[in-house]
């Protein structure tokens, strides 16, 4: 929760209590999934990365997108924009990778998904199409 307070009227009590708010946000916005993920599906997902084949993923939960280039890894995530159909998302890993997609839904089957950073202490940057092609098979 935002105070908004007039510069005259601001006291130590109102400082520290912005302070912990900012201290605080970033664990709170981990623990809740961007907003435009309420609005897809999981089951079977196809991932387009230009100049490599297809990628199918059975996902129960979309927001595992957001983290593609590290999806079998171990990611803390902060989400630090969140605007309805789009979203931008920083993670780190264990091993010193780390990266930032901003994902924007294009409809509740479809996704762009922009991420770059650092995997395997290289740099990466490029665009994902994401799209839901159906449901997972049964096992």
């Amino acid at each position: 929760m935002w105070n908004r307070v007039k510069p005259q009227t601001v006291n130590a009590f109102v400082t520290i209590r912005a302070l912990a708010a900012i201290a605080l946000a970033p664990l709170v916005a981990a623990a809740t999934p961007p907003s435009l993920f309420d609005q897809t599906q999981g089951g079977m997902w196809q991932v387009d990365k230009p100049g490599a084949p297809p990628v199918r993923l059975c996902l129960a939960n979309t927001s595992a997108l957001a983290v593609f280039e590290h999806r079998n890894a171990n990611c803390t995530r902060n989400v630090i924009r969140d605007s309805g159909a789009a979203a931008t998302i920083r993670y780190t890993c264990q091993g010193g990778d780390f990266g930032q997609s901003s994902v924007t839904l294009l409809t509740p089957r479809s996704m762009r998904i922009e991420t770059q950073g650092i995997s395997a202490n290289a740099p990466f940057n490029y665009v994902l199409q994401a799209r839901r092609v159906g449901d997972c098979p049964a096992h």
